[in-house]
């Protein structure tokens, strides 16, 4: 048996697989004619942020299983998946950790302005201290949209750490005291010293963050996205900052060209290159835990975090 692994993962997921006599084939690169040759005589794919298209798929007559490296799955054509009966799973919550802390890292970063005072003393300049304001965390309030495992996991952080009042808008999560869940994120905005966005995109989140909505936020307030691109409308983002209105956002995830375009003219904007998971720790538990999916697979077993079980109702679950 096989796995193609469509893009670079730890050393350690490569080992289980061996173990179980599944032969990992790299790939050179995505492009789909280095792909179609490749996935032809393999049994199961591993792929990264570059998903699985419907042309790949077609070649790949043999697959019975796709498992996404991480959480996000929307670019793996799960449509074609279940023409031909291949499962789809990813690996949620193995970079959890990971990618909270970074949420933490950036929101710091921004409300003491830790990279443009990095830039101003490599290039000699003085008088940072005088030509901004900063504040701490401690006591301030902020609102975690998305409360899965990386948005509770900074809501933890920030509780504990800064003794700051954390409010919820999560209509699928459970928040529990001394948490609070709001209702309505129009009424949250406008009380948010920080905002931190942890949910998924779906239709009904895209630009969740729009110009109505950044107008409402409260002065000075810092936004940090660690989630999807699509949650923030990067026009109405340039036009907070712009302003003054919004005092400072930092993204590691963003529109393609973003970090070269009309973002890039704020000194209180950061950028990362999408940093969240890519810890050793991390890197190392999703893939093992995706080779762990692919071994459960090629086993005849559903993995629990099937995306689209229909296509094997008739195989038992792990």
């Amino acid at each position: 048996m096989k796995c193609l692994i469509l893009q670079p993962i730890h050393a350690a997921g490569q080992r289980l697989l061996v173990e179980e006599g599944i032969t990992p084939v790299l790939a050179p690169d995505t492009r789909l004619a280095t792909i179609l040759p490749l996935i032809s005589d393999c049994d199961a794919v591993i792929t990264r942020d570059h998903g699985l298209s419907a042309a790949a798929f077609a070649g790949g007559q043999r697959l019975r299983v796709v498992v996404v490296h991480g959480t996000g799955h929307d670019a793996v054509d799960k449509a074609a998946a279940a023409a031909q009966s291949v499962l789809v799973c990813n690996t949620p919550g193995e970079n959890a950790r990971s990618v909270s802390e970074l949420a933490l890292g950036l929101l710091l970063a921004a409300a003491r302005r830790i990279p443009a005072a990095d830039r101003s003393e490599r290039a000699g300049v003085t008088g940072f201290r005088e030509s901004a304001s900063f504040s701490e965390l401690s006591g301030k309030t902020a609102l975690i949209i998305g409360w899965g495992a990386i948005g509770s996991g900074l809501g933890q952080m920030l509780a504990t750490t800064f003794g700051m009042r954390v409010m919820i808008y999560s209509p699928r999560g459970e928040v529990q005291p001394p948490f609070e869940r709001v209702e309505r994120l129009e009424d949250a905005l406008p009380l948010a010293d920080a905002i931190s966005l942890h949910t998924p995109l779906r239709p009904e989140t895209r630009h969740l963050m729009n110009a109505e909505r950044l107008a409402l936020v409260k002065s000075g307030a810092i936004l940090v996205n660690t989630g999807r691109a699509g949650l923030v409308d990067e026009a109405a983002l340039t036009a907070a900052l712009a302003s003054g209105h919004l005092g400072a956002a930092a993204l590691d995830v963003y529109e393609h060209g973003a970090p070269t375009g009309p973002l890039a003219a704020f000194q209180n904007v950061i950028f990362t290159p999408h940093l969240g998971a890519t810890t050793e720790e991390a890197l190392r538990r999703v893939a093992e835990g995706a080779a762990r999916h692919v071994i459960t697979a090629l086993r005849g077993k559903r993995p629990a975090t099937t995306l689209n079980p229909e296509v094997w109702l008739d195989v038992p679950a792990e």
